[in-house]
């Protein structure tokens, strides 16, 4: 369970939960921002108690990085509005040393979308494309004569909710370690058949606890990255983690030189258990989690990009369907409480959506190779997912989650 402790956000045993209810949480204050604003592109100043009002911050990101590469906003909720004129897909991250605050993913090249955040005072970095591009600087500040707003959010009706979402979270974050284990164990002796059976099995539980996996922007990127973040793509020495080994034992069909890749990914799993372990999960990272899974199928997974050697894709979006519709189950009685109608739509989408992915499942266990689908095929499947990835979208909103 989350409590307020001296002004910050900690876990304890649920058996204290009939006594600590009543409490509202509040979270952790971010470190006060460095009063040094110069060469810094400043974002108009508006009093945050004007909920009517969200300051709108212009980033253009190019293949060299951001622009401008440093912004200085205020604190409290803002707006950015991020044009994507480099020649790649990219996601535009706000980062606290290496946890993700906020992020707009898979903007196409030409496109524009808006990331609204509510931002506490403090140093950030922002991505600005490629992986190996330097990070940009982002300062925010209480503005001048205006009161800091408040960004407690009434987290007592989904205490009960995140505490088990944590413990779902951690327990497919060990099954991840494990599994990671004895795939990266079979790379390591070379034995290409086992490799090549255990990999998309192991991904699964990467899959279904993504929304809080990638809140970790190092690991994100060091062991599910593929090779389109990086400049020189599949030759880049940065390319690491599950979707390098897949190339080598599904394109090259070889082992040979994995050793490195393999124990830094079996490495890396132990790092993001140990995170993950001392991690607070905050409401809007499990609500929003919910749409992220749905929405990251439907703008580029549904393409056969992600697992582009093996085809295993299926059994990635079965894992993304998993774990968003193990979120809505976990706030289910809340969600019936502020929109039936909405919970309504939800589950009979996740039917329709479960119901299309059963055509695929392989008589062996998982699920065929994407490249048995027909266009056709994607593209019901495709329309299935995007129905649902509206209506996760509102989720937030409904529980009052910003």
């Amino acid at each position: 369970m989350i409590i307020k402790i001296n002004n910050c956000l900690k876990w304890v045993s649920l058996p204290v939960i009939a006594c600590l209810i009543a409490l509202t949480t509040t979270a952790c204050n971010s470190n006060k921002a460095s009063s040094d604003s110069n060469n810094s592109s400043v974002a108009q100043t508006v009093s945050n108690t004007d909920t009517k009002t969200i300051p709108e911050t212009a980033v253009t990101v190019t293949d060299k990085g951001c622009e401008p590469n440093q912004l200085t906003v205020a604190t409290g909720k803002n707006s950015f509005v991020i044009s994507n004129k480099s020649s790649r897909v990219l996601e535009w991250e706000i980062l606290s040393g290496v946890k993700v605050i906020g992020e707009r993913e898979n903007i196409a090249p030409g496109f524009v979308q808006k990331l609204k955040e509510q931002l506490e005072p403090g140093e950030y970095e922002m991505t600005c494309g490629l992986r190996s591009n330097s990070k940009g600087k982002l300062t925010v500040k209480v503005a001048d004569n205006a009161t800091q707003a408040s960004t407690t959010v009434d987290q007592n009706k989904l205490i009960g909710a995140i505490a088990e979402y944590k413990v779902y979270v951690t327990k497919e974050t060990d099954q991840l370690v494990d599994k990671t284990k004895t795939f990266t164990d079979a790379v390591i002796a070379g034995d290409l058949a086992k490799a090549q059976k255990l990999y998309a099995p192991t991904r699964v539980h990467w899959e279904r606890s993504e929304p809080i996996a990638e809140l970790f922007s190092d690991l994100d990127g060091s062991m599910d990255a593929r090779a389109d973040d990086f400049e020189k793509k599949e030759a880049d020495p940065k390319f690491t983690g599950f979707h390098r080994l897949e190339k080598a034992l599904f394109q090259d069909k070889t082992t040979k030189g994995m050793k490195p890749i393999a124990e830094k990914l079996r490495n890396d799993s132990l790092v993001l258990q140990k995170r993950i372990s001392t991690l607070t999960i905050e409401p809007k990272n499990m609500v929003g989690g919910a749409a992220a899974l749905i929405e990251e199928v439907a703008k580029t997974k549904i393409s056969g990009e992600e697992d582009r050697y093996s085809g295993t894709d299926l059994w990635d979006f079965n894992s993304n369907v998993e774990g968003s519709q193990k979120i809505v189950e976990l706030l289910r009685s809340q969600i019936q409480k502020n929109n039936p109608e909405l919970l309504k739509r939800v589950d009979d989408n996740f039917a329709k959506v479960n119901q299309g992915l059963a055509k695929y499942k392989a008589p062996e266990g998982g699920f065929v190779t994407y490249n048995k689908l027909t266009e056709a095929d994607k593209k019901d499947l495709k329309a299935a997912i995007n129905v649902l990835a509206e209506d996760l979208s509102k989720l937030r909103g409904t529980l009052g989650v910003d």
